[in-house]
């Protein structure tokens, strides 16, 4: 990247602006036109499918050595998901094959029904699977919960790993997950070392591969793990140990094709329900992986090629789920005709398409295409492998298919017992009766959930609080109406729902005790967990308050006391409970002393109302007897209330970490020396919390240069300790528009110039000099010059005071040293928009000095603002 940026006029500007990435499509633009047809192979396409294919002969043998199939057909599988699904599937870059996740399942219909009723089974499956793809039904089978589905192939995962941990200690399988976990004593009685040594090389060399150090390694690791292992087990094993056992490929004229099934039709119906159910799930779910796996891919290519000239892979449509169960319908059908496995798409073989770099269904065709002729032309090679390499190979991706991610997630989610009562199903119950096991638990706990409400009572001086914590439902409306049936008749009550549910017959009880409470003179206010007044009309309402930021009412307070409670009562956060709480009655007035509570926010910047509205009479009383006015709140009362509103929201939210920051000490990575401002929030602009910024805020945000008089030491002594003491990275000064120092540099003479105020300013003086000197090039923001002459200092101030920086001698020796980085940021105060200075300016080696646009998509700051500096 140049360090310098030329200069643009108006027109170049433009047109740079206007050009977009490679692989990133404008909104509106048409598609780009097709050429040469609709099938295209390119060289990344070809490349992938060779990739794609050295994985899936190994993993095709080993899963139907898993399910005890005839071995030809794991191939024929991989071939038929190859071809036809990467034809008529919806995913374009995922790659099908014999299922992994119905390994437990084909093993077991092998079992009671036979090869040939078995692949029967596999035509019923895939005809349900068309039916299902023509009714739309792929995305509704997402709704089942993650922890469920997760929670499935899991346990199918751990079967699948101790079936294969026999063949690889030299045995046979038993027919359950339970029965191999008996079985494992005996067994490890009578063992002999070759197949165990074959799989634990196996092994071994699946966990070593990927992590082969140096250039050697990386020349090495464009080889599959998959292959790597495999071949130098049966190279191994050849000289080691010749009389392990082997793959036996039967001669294609003994391939055994369909009959009709033959069995109970419930116990029929039943198998190829099971088997259309995880075959789908498996493929939806490696369908969603691929898009996720796809998106990161192009936003890589796009951060680290942002100039059009460099090639990326051209944009991938996001997956059609129920075409892609059309597809996954086909192919199982043919692979049922033929006398292949189940088909389904696999999270391993399609991650590895796209690492691999495929654009399209190409790879995936020709990945099928190659494992045919390989069925045809490779017979004799591929019985050299040894089974225990292949059981070894599987006994990872079973292993693999518990994901200590997934875990982590449903335990966040609080879903770990579906998830734990899910895999204990498929474990010792079988894949449909876990799932049904994890259904029930699933209901039951959110069952317990919605019946989980905690309601009381308390009286605070005259006026009772009702807190309601939890959903309200028609199981909670027993104990609601006997808590507000104890409430004084006619009194005044302040109801504090937390929760986000409240169903028609909750409603009902709810409205009707405050019609009868306003009734007899009493008043009700319903508000959220924090105090703040919710269900008010939306007519009344202010439409400058709205509940949308914590921060949002500050424009709002102090009006007249004569305006409408409705215009001031609004607090943040009362937005989200407007469809679920009770509407206040005709005629009623909705305040109460509840407007002396402190404001709703969850923000970690909590900031406290200015005033609370005045209490208004009692409807139906003399004036007389009228509440008595609530006081204007002070500043006092408002930094009370911002306390409190912080211990009370934010504190439990940030104690840990706060905790764990007092423990350790401050380590902020950046210095941050901006304006004293007050609509400069640095953390909310940069995203930061505790902990991220060491900040220094003066008038102007300006740097003393080194030798300034001993009154303005504070400055170079905050930087001296960041730079020297707390080891910052990176120091950013940041000015903003409408800066009030820099409009008094620009004003006239001061009145008195020897106040502390322009004592200070006159740290700006070098800024206003470089902004007037013919010599220099004047600042500008992504390549148009500033709106005003504020604006232009704005910018032109920020430059000076990074200067000012480097003079400063630790900053200077750590510059020099390469560990010291120096930024210069504008923040457009109006636009709600950030600037950053190109890396040559920040840099002081350049003589442009251009703010670059910072966009929602330019994570790293790479956006615009390469682009700006190229």
């Amino acid at each position: 990247m140049s360090a310098c940026v030329p200069t643009r006029d108006d027109h170049t500007s433009r047109s740079w602006r206007q050009s977009n990435g490679p692989g990133i499509k404008r909104p509106h633009s048409p598609p780009p036109p097709r050429r040469g047809g609709r099938f295209r192979i390119a060289g990344a396409d070809l490349s992938a499918s060779i990739t794609v294919f050295l994985i899936a002969v190994p993993i095709s043998l080993g899963l139907a050595v898993a399910m005890d199939a005839p071995l030809e057909a794991g191939l024929v599988s991989a071939a038929v998901g190859g071809i036809v699904a990467g034809l008529l599937g919806g995913t374009p870059l995922q790659v099908s094959g014999p299922s992994a996740g119905l390994t437990v399942v084909t093993a077991e219909l092998l079992q009671i029904y036979g090869w040939r009723t078995t692949c029967a089974i596999t035509i019923g499956a895939g005809l349900l699977q068309i039916l299902l793809g023509a009714v739309r039904a792929a995305r509704s089978a997402l709704a089942v919960s993650p922890a469920i589905v997760h929670g499935t192939l899991a346990g199918i995962g751990v079967a699948i790993a101790l079936a294969q941990l026999h063949i690889v200690l030299g045995g046979s399988p038993q027919s359950s997950a339970v029965e191999n976990a008996l079985a494992l004593p005996a067994l490890l009685d009578r063992l002999s070392p070759a197949a165990p040594l074959v799989g634990g090389l196996t092994i071994a060399i699946l966990m070593a591969w990927p992590r082969l150090p140096g250039r050697i390694g990386r020349a090495v690791r464009r080889i599959p793990a998959a292959l790597a292992s495999v071949a130098i087990a049966t190279a191994v094993a050849a000289v080691a140990a010749p009389g392990v056992a082997r793959v036996d490929l039967p001669s294609w004229r003994s391939h055994a094709l369909p009959e009709l099934p033959q069995g109970p039709v419930l116990a029929l119906a039943t198998a190829v329900f099971t088997v259309t159910l995880v075959a789908s799930l498996e493929s939806l779910l490696a369908a969603v992986a691929v898009d996720k796996l796809t998106t990161d891919r192009a936003g890589r290519q796009s951060t680290e090629s942002p100039a059009p000239a460099v090639p990326t892979a051209p944009p991938v449509r996001r997956s059609d789920l129920d075409r892609e169960l059309r597809g996954q319908g086909v192919s199982n059908v043919l692979a049922g005709l033929l006398g292949g496995l189940p088909v389904s798409g696999g999270a391993v073989r399609s991650s590895a398409n796209v690492r691999a770099g495929a654009t399209g269904r190409a790879s995936t065709v020709l990945h099928g295409v190659w494992v045919l002729l390989a069925a045809g032309l490779l017979v004799t090679a591929l019985e050299w492998i040894p089974l225990a390499a292949l059981a070894a190979l599987v006994m990872m991706v079973g292993i693999q298919m518990v994901s200590y991610a997934h875990i982590r997630n449903v335990h966040k989610h609080r879903e770990f017992p579906v998830y734990g009562a899910t895999i204990t199903g498929v474990v010792l119950f079988g894949v449909l009766k876990g799932v049904a096991l994890g259904i029930a638990v699933a209901v039951v706990i959110a069952l317990h959930r919605l019946t989980r409400t905690r309601i009381t009572a308390t009286d605070q001086g005259g006026q009772h609080l009702v807190v309601v914590r939890g959903q309200l439902t028609f199981l909670a409306v027993p104990r609601l109406s006997r808590t507000l049936g104890r409430l004084p008749q006619g009194g005044d009550a302040v109801v504090e729902l937390d929760g986000f549910f409240m169903d028609h017959a909750a409603y009902e009880t709810i409205q009707d005790w405050s019609n009868a409470q306003t009734a007899q003179g009493g008043r009700v206010v319903f508000t959220g967990r924090s105090g703040g007044r919710i269900a008010e009309p939306a007519s009344a309402a202010h439409s400058c308050c709205r509940p949308w930021t914590p921060w949002r009412n500050h424009h709002c307070h102090g009006r007249p006391e004569q305006e409408s409670v409705h215009h001031r009562g609004t607090r943040a956060g009362a937005g989200r409970e407007h469809h679920a709480t009770p509407s206040p009655s005709p005629g009623t007035t909705d305040t109460t002393a509840a407007d002396t509570m402190t404001d709703v926010t969850s923000s970690s910047t909590p900031t406290p109302r200015a005033a609370a509205p005045a209490a208004e009479p009692i409807p139906g009383t003399p004036s007389s007897t009228a509440l008595p006015a609530t006081p204007r709140r002070t500043g006092a009362h408002r930094l009370v209330s911002g306390l409190s509103s912080f211990q009370r929201n934010t504190a439990p939210l940030v104690r840990e970490e706060l905790a764990r920051l007092a423990r350790e000490g401050q380590r902020p990575s950046q210095l941050f020396i901006t304006c004293a401002d007050s609509r400069l929030v640095t953390s909310m602009i940069t995203a930061s919390g505790p902990g991220d910024l060491f900040t220094v805020r003066n008038v102007g945000n300006l740097v003393p240069p080194p030798g300034a008089e001993a009154g303005d030491d504070s400055v170079g002594a905050a930087i001296e300790y960041a730079v020297d003491v707390l080891q910052v990275e990176s120091i950013t000064v940041c000015g903003h528009s409408g800066c009030g120092a820099m409009q008094a540099l620009l004003g006239a003479k001061p009145d008195n110039p020897h106040t502390s105020l322009w004592r200070w300013l006159r740290h700006g003086l070098p800024s206003l000099e470089r902004m007037a000197s013919r010599h220099r090039a004047w600042a500008r923001i992504s390549g148009r010059l500033p709106a005003d002459a504020v604006e232009q200092l704005c910018l032109t101030n920020v430059v000076q005071q990074l200067d000012h920086l480097r003079a400063h001698e630790s900053v200077s020796r750590r510059l020099a040293e390469g560990t010291l980085q120096l930024h210069g940021m504008y923040f457009h105060v109006g636009e709600a928009q950030a600037y950053l200075l190109t890396e040559g300016a920040s840099a002081g080696t350049c003589i442009d000095e251009v703010f670059a646009h910072v966009g929602p998509g330019d994570p790293s700051g790479s956006g615009e603002l390469e682009r700006t500096s190229a």
